[in-house]
């Protein structure tokens, strides 16, 4: 059928489950056909909004669409996209941040509601005896899940500029519902325990629309000075590490979190020869991490998407037979499982917006309550890490923010599971560090225009004393200097007093 068919066919008020994982395996032709038929609505005076459950942020073809055709109710669990972002800061969507390995969960214990639709994209399906068996392209999330809960049935976009040479690549695995779920037997990364492909009843394939799309990956911003310090820093670190027998050199693995900034710190880790070759297991496999697969530096990796460019992406479908031993798919679930992730001894890498000076890290919300993208996969790696780190550059805007800060003006991540916070200054190890040693470590890796600033507010918060010294008047003077004047730089702690 046409995407204008399929999409004819959604209700107001009913949810559509989406397949794929950031841009990587996301379908691209229903959805715009969705927020067309939503704009013909509202210009008919008749409302027209559907909730949004997907794996974790997709393509702009279903985000941005929907969201500037004001087609979307509800949105789980997390969103990249500018339009989106902007519609859920403007009170225009009802956003839910939402740890990943969470999403299928909730789905099946219904706290979300009724998933009515499926819309999945596939590489290929094939049918066997009455059952259709549906082969991801090159993202999953929460596609097992859907395929299995939506009611009305499951539209498949059949897209051949994905190859079918993927097949084999995926590992099909649910988690079973309550006290019915069984130990994951993942003991590697490339470890199987599903099937390669999702398979549903025939009956239930609502329609199959034929496209040849790309995936919409961003393009990856390049390494800069500050990225390769940062990198530079976390290889030093890890081989620290390494020789003090904190991890495990035989079986050294990996977990990167999403962005330009993520991809640039991996690139440089990599690239230390020092550090020895390691396996991958991550939710998101970008430019960088193929690269050093590519390489040999990256021995074998297990991913839930693989968010690289067109031309690479091809590059990798040509000489996929090469990777099939090293390389594997996997739902979001299991991909971002703290059960495995604790299993594997897992290093995590993952961005901050900012941290404050005992450890706590901000990584979704820009002065505390504007969303920047979501929670995503990152608490699931760092509270069952063996190592969690976070990465950020010392500042941002120009020099005028400081991303170490007093107090965070919103907290995912607590000390309590933060082990080290990495600027281009160096690294604060804050494990089993008492809060004043927190305090001098965080200090330290601060950019040195606000090195001042930060110890005159950790002498100022002294004074009152206690266990974790703080003076509320003046937590949030550099968060609140910004927004009056633009430059965190211009505190004043006397306003405060």
């Amino acid at each position: 059928m046409t995407a204008a068919a399929a999409a004819a066919m959604i209700e107001n008020g009913q949810m559509i489950g989406v397949g794929g994982f950031g841009p990587a395996g996301a379908p691209k032709k229903i959805t715009p056909a969705l927020a067309q038929r939503a704009r013909a609505e509202h210009e008919a005076g008749r409302p027209f909004r559907v909730d949004v459950v997907t794996g974790a942020s997709i393509g702009a073809s279903c985000d941005g669409e929907l969201a500037a055709a004001d087609a979307v109710d509800r949105r789980f669990p997390f969103s990249v996209n500018a339009e989106m972002r902007r519609a859920y800061n403007e009170g225009r969507v009802r956003y839910t941040d939402l740890n990943l390995s969470d999403n299928a969960t909730h789905l099946r214990r219904g706290f979300m509601g009724k998933v009515h639709w499926g819309i999945i994209e596939a590489c290929d399906i094939q049918e066997r005896d009455g059952r259709v068996r549906i082969y991801p392209t090159a993202g999953i999330g929460i596609a097992p899940t859907i395929c299995r809960l939506a009611e009305r049935g499951v539209f498949v976009e059949l897209n051949s500029w994905h190859s079918t040479r993927l097949i084999g690549m995926h590992d099909i695995y649910e988690i079973g519902n309550d006290g019915s779920r069984h130990p994951l037997l993942i003991t590697q990364p490339v470890e199987r325990i599903g099937k390669p492909y999702i398979e549903v009843d025939k009956s239930r394939i609502a329609g199959i629309v034929e496209t040849n799309e790309p995936d919409e990956a961003r393009v990856m911003a390049p390494a800069t000075a500050e990225t390769d310090a940062i990198g530079a820093h976390v290889a030093d670190f890890l081989l620290w590490n390494l020789r003090r027998g904190c991890l495990d050199r035989r079986r050294l693995t990996l977990q990167s979190g999403v962005g330009s900034s993520a991809n640039a710190v991996m690139g440089a880790l990599g690239s230390s020869s020092e550090v020895p070759e390691f396996n991958i297991y991550t939710e998101v496999f970008q430019e960088e991490a193929l690269r050093l697969l590519m390489e040999g530096r990256v021995a074998k990796a297990s991913t839930g998407a693989l968010t690289i460019s067109s031309t690479r992406l091809q590059e990798l479908y040509r000489h996929i037979d090469r990777y099939r031993d090293r390389l594997l798919l996997r739902p979001s679930e299991i991909s971002n499982c703290p059960e495995i992730i604790a299993r594997l001894d897992i290093c995590a890498l993952n961005t901050a917006i900012e941290a404050d000076i005992y450890g706590h890290v901000n990584s979704t919300k820009i002065c505390g309550s504007r969303m920047m993208n979501g929670v995503g996969g990152s608490a699931d790696f760092t509270c069952n890490a063996a190592l969690a780190i976070f990465t950020c550059s010392s500042t941002t805007k120009d020099g005028k923010v400081s991303t170490i800060v007093p107090f965070c003006s919103h907290v995912d991540h607590t000390e309590h599971f933060v082990d080290a916070i990495v600027t281009e200054y160096g690294v604060a190890d804050l494990r089993d560090k008492c809060p004043t040693e927190r305090a001098e470590a965080m200090i330290a890796v601060a950019h040195p225009d606000y090195r001042p600033l930060l110890r005159e507010y950790y002498a100022l918060a002294k004074r009152g004393g206690g266990h974790t010294p703080h003076c509320l008047r003046a937590a949030f003077a550099m968060h609140d200097t910004y927004q009056r004047k633009g430059d965190m730089r211009l505190t004043r702690w006397e306003e405060y007093l």
